[in-house]
């Protein structure tokens, strides 16, 4: 039987992850190391986690020395779990509730779908609802062009080459082949980056049959002309992350289409100059920013980072 662990990112949202290891329990396909990556908080997260892990063997606390943001958390937690003996990792949000069968579901997609086809998806991700059941929509998966080709009227796979890190299986083989995410985007795009990345050689799988619930406030999606100065600071971060994808990965007509689409969202929505100025110097920001894809190993995966107190977080 394959060593199945689940990877969480949290930071201060002990209620909400609290629910989220109570649902992981609940799973008919429980994860068999469930690693919990506690992002610098400040409230009483890691005694909680603490407690947990007293009563249960499964769970790894992985406290990081500061935050990360989700892409460094991720990383760190794919790391570890892989160190751990994990040959599939689950990778959620600590806001995203799986229903009981979430997971037993993309890991029987997955199977059948090798066994059937003769293929070997690197990932497959769930349907994201939101709290009326609606499609959450900064979750949605990109479609490649033949996407519908394995779904029927009332049931199938779709065929996708990115998603979210809310509910994504991928197997170990692929992050071994692949590499971890970049932790150096802090947030934004580094789910879609990375498994665009596991795309590369097949499109990943996504599976409408496993659902999970996003507990996000608003349900909207990724647009640049919903700035606000609250949220600015992961604008920016979205900014530079995905201008640098397109322009050191597709290049130079890619990187200019996705400045025109950018600043096409800010006039669109009539955004203030206070805040578009910000976002523009992060698109230039791009030239010089682009990270090196780190290995699983580039270090010892086997060391946890020290249990320091939190530092501020970085900007773009």
């Amino acid at each position: 039987m394959t060593c199945l662990a689940a990877v969480l990112v949290t930071r201060n949202r002990v209620p909400l992850l609290m629910q989220v290891l109570d649902a992981l329990d609940s799973q008919t396909r429980r994860p068999d190391l469930i690693v919990v990556v506690d992002n610098g908080s400040t409230d009483d997260t890691a005694a909680q986690l603490a407690i947990r892990a007293a009563a249960d063997a499964r769970l790894h606390p992985l406290r990081l020395d500061r935050n990360l943001g989700g892409a460094g958390g991720f990383a760190e937690g794919i790391r570890r779990a892989c160190a751990l003996g994990a040959d599939h990792l689950w990778l959620s949000d600590d806001d995203a509730i799986p229903r009981p069968d979430t997971i037993a579901t993309l890991i029987s997609a997955l199977e059948r779908f090798e066994q059937d086809q003769d293929r070997r998806p690197p990932f497959a991700c769930s349907r994201v609802v939101w709290k009326d059941g609606s499609l959450c929509e900064m979750n949605t998966p990109r479609p490649v062009w033949d996407w519908p080709r394995f779904l029927t009227a009332t049931d199938g796979l779709a065929l996708v080459d990115s998603c979210s890190f809310v509910s994504v299986l991928i197997p170990r083989w692929a992050v071994e082949r692949h590499g971890l995410p970049i932790a150096e985007y802090f947030i934004w795009f580094d789910d879609a980056e990375y498994t665009r990345r596991l795309s590369v050689d097949h499109p990943g799988l996504h599976v409408p049959a496993s659902v999970i619930l996003h507990d996000i406030a608003l349900n909207r999606g990724v647009n640049f002309g919903l700035v606000t100065p609250d949220d600015l600071w992961k604008f920016r971060f979205g900014a530079r992350n995905e201008a640098s994808f397109h322009l050191h990965r597709e290049g130079w007509i890619s990187y200019l289409l996705f400045i025109d689409h950018v600043l096409r969202q800010l006039r669109a929505a009539k955004v203030p100059f206070r805040l578009r100025w910000p976002i523009w110097r992060s698109l230039v920001a791009a030239l010089t920013f682009n990270p090196k894809i780190q290995r699983l190993n580039d270090r010892d995966t086997a060391q946890p980072p020290p249990d320091q107190s939190a530092s501020r977080q970085p900007r773009p």
